[in-house]
Formats: C-alpha cells, sequence, structure tokens
C-alpha cells in the first residue's frame, strides 16, 4: 500500500543500540532530543517519546495559560532544533531512533488543539504515530534530504499537521 521508500528513516535506526544513560546526561541539548529518558525505550522510541509527551502535557498543561502554552511551544520547538543537530551529530546520525524531541513538540501542538477527552486525545495519539511512521508529502521530502536539526522538527511538524486534519474531519463527521 505504501513505498518502501515512505517508511521513515528513523524507523532504519530503531535496531541500533540506543545512546547510554550517561549520554543522556552529557549535555542538556541529550537530554531534550532524548525526550527526557524516554528515546533510551529499546522497544518503538518514537512512540515512547508520543507517550512521554501526552503524560507530560496532562501533567502539566493545567498550569499554562493557553497563552503562554503557546509561547511554551514556540520555545520548545526551536530550543529542540538545536538540541537534535547537537545530538544527531554526536551520535553520528541526524535522526537517530532515540532523538523523540521531533516527535514530543508537535504532539503537544496536537494535543492542545485536541478535545480534552481521553477518546479524542487516544485518536490524536493513534493518528500521529501513524502519519509520524509512513511520512506522506512532504513529510518524506524533509525526512530525506534536510538531515538537520530543522528538517528532523519539521517531517513530525507535517505529521501533526495531517494529524490535525483528520481530527477536524471526524469532529466534522461526528
Amino acid at each position: 500500500m505504501f513505498p518502501e521508500r515512505a517508511v521513515s528513516h528513523k524507523m532504519a535506526t530503531m535496531n541500533s543500540k540506543p545512546p547510554s544513560f550517561r549520554f543522556l546526561l552529557s549535555h542538556p541539548a541529550h537530554f531534550f532530543a532524548l525526550g527526557c529518558g524516554s528515546g533510551l525505550s529499546r522497544w518503538m522510541p518514537g512512540t515512547a517519546g508520543s507517550l512521554f509527551a501526552w503524560a507530560a502535557f496532562v501533567l502539566f498543561f493545567p498550569l499554562f495559560s493557553p497563552q503562554v502554552f503557546l509561547l511554551f511551544l514556540a520555545v520548545a520547538f526551536f530550543l529542540g532544533i538545536y538540541a537534535i543537530h547537537k545530538t544527531g551529530l554526536a551520535l553520528g546520525e541526524p535522526d537517530h531512533g532515540s532523538i523523540v524531541w521531533d516527535e514530543i513538540v508537535p504532539f503537544w501542538a496536537v494535543l492542545f488543539l485536541t478535545p480534552a477527552d481521553f477518546f479524542w486525545q487516544l485518536a490524536a495519539f493513534s493518528l500521529f504515530r501513524f502519519f509520524d511512521i509512513v511520512k506522506l508529502q512532504p513529510a518524506r521530502w524533509f525526512d530525506e534530504r534536510m538531515k538537520n536539526g530543522f528538517g528532523v522538527m519539521l517531517d513530525d511538524v507535517v505529521a501533526a499537521l495531517y494529524t490535525l486534519f483528520v481530527l477536524a474531519i471526524i469532529q466534522w463527521l461526528v
């Protein structure tokens, strides 16, 4: 159904050994790029990072006003570009499977725009993971051609946009 090239480069690194806990703590950029440790998961680190994002959102979003949360998202996005780039260089792989900040920040944006209901959030999670894995265009273009922090972040932003589009259609239908 989907061409083989549609599968993310990150999927190819999933079988590679995750970095050590020591690496995680060796620089603040590594700590954030590796999703505060969620990217160290040996089993589906992108999914672990997205689950971390969901749990963190549920815990911390109530502490922010919507305006402050949007500012937080912008800061997290731009600092994420730096953290992902620095960590990718250190790992020798721009989009190493353990780098999950690119899943976390866009999924926070999705959750921010999703009804605060478990089933809507579960649908958002499932759709986001689907679109992150299959890499529909232009996400695939960013994934294949922009091997830096910005490109790594952007392919997940595209997955978030697809997720929000499908959720909007579902909301309209129901």
